[in-house]
């Protein structure tokens, strides 16, 4: 019995690494966009431009500027991060909640599944930080490009050999804290909201356990994700991003405390969801290409219902 219960957790895991995969490859241009959009006025305190820039005049300056493969920068560190984040909180929720009772019969109630589905998130953003950090300045360094400057990284692995010689190894887990946060807050909306709208769905008939139910479910997780995390989200990207030893960002933020009071000091509260439709644009389809693929794998796996 342990070793079905073992081996159904490996083909779950393998299953959400390569969904995880499918999703943040045909997203990523999107991502891209959002983070460079984050960034405008960081550091420069011109909110008069910043304040006019568009997702659309964003991403159409990135590929005049470096090409459409510009649209792909750091996908290699993105793809990496997933390879951990994704399979860790996706099976490390649903054995939460089955461990805590919940099914069919049962089912836990949405706060509980709220906190398991954040205590989930941090657990795996600990652990893939590294990558994560390594996607947001590869990301970055297309600006730099765009100004006549040598990117700083040529590419993943001299990303991380780069920041370990010039920050240390805690410098891998630069920006932790906001990334953590943020973390919490997107799987307490995206992992609980699919669970309970989809059994909410199915359970008031308005269709099957099918891709429809689960590209409504899809949706509406998307869509609480991105309203809970975005102001997280315009942290951590400005917290990363900041370099050891870059002397016109190093004290720039003290903490993310620090990030917060001083974005909406300059830019005005609306800042902390700057890059919001990027953001629900990117995690909408992300949630729905995952999600459907996944339940869809799982399926021909032989696999049960999310």
């Amino acid at each position: 019995m342990k070793g079905d219960e073992e081996e159904k957790n490996k083909k779950k895991l393998f299953l959400t690494s390569i969904s995880a995969v499918i999703a943040e490859t045909s997203t990523f241009p999107l991502d891209i966009t959002k983070t460079r959009l984050q960034l405008y006025s960081h550091g420069g305190g011109k909110t008069d431009r910043s304040s006019s820039i568009t997702a659309f005049k964003v991403a159409s300056e990135i590929v005049r500027n470096e090409g459409l493969m510009g649209m792909y920068r750091g996908l290699s560190a993105s793809v990496c991060r997933h390879l951990f984040y994704t399979p860790i909180r996706i099976v490390g929720y649903e054995h939460l909640r089955n461990s805590f009772g919940g099914n069919d019969s049962s089912p836990l109630s949405l706060p509980k599944k709220a906190f398991l589905g954040g205590i989930s998130g941090v657990i795996a953003q600990v652990l893939a930080s590294p990558a994560d950090l390594v996607k947001v300045r590869m990301q970055a360094d297309g600006r730099l490009m765009m100004q006549g400057l040598q990117p700083r990284y040529t590419g993943i692995f001299n990303a991380l050999n780069t920041i370990v010689k010039t920050e240390g190894i805690g410098g891998l887990w630069r920006g932790v804290v906001p990334n953590v946060q943020r973390a919490f807050l997107v799987n307490m909306g995206e992992l609980a909201c699919y669970d309970h709208a989809k059994r909410f769905v199915i359970g008031k008939q308005v269709c099957d356990d099918n891709i429809y139910a689960h590209t409504l479910a899809s949706t509406m997780s998307g869509l609480a994700a991105t309203a809970l995390s975005c102001p997280a989200d315009v942290v951590k990207t400005r917290v990363m991003n900041q370099a050891a030893g870059n002397e016109a960002n190093k004290t720039m933020y003290k903490n993310s405390y620090d990030c917060l009071v001083k974005t909406v000091r300059v830019e005005g509260v609306m800042a902390l969801w700057k890059g919001f439709f990027p953001t629900w644009a990117r995690l909408g389809p992300w949630q729905f290409v995952f999600w459907v693929s996944y339940e869809r794998l799982r399926n021909i796996a032989g696999l049960s219902s999310f």
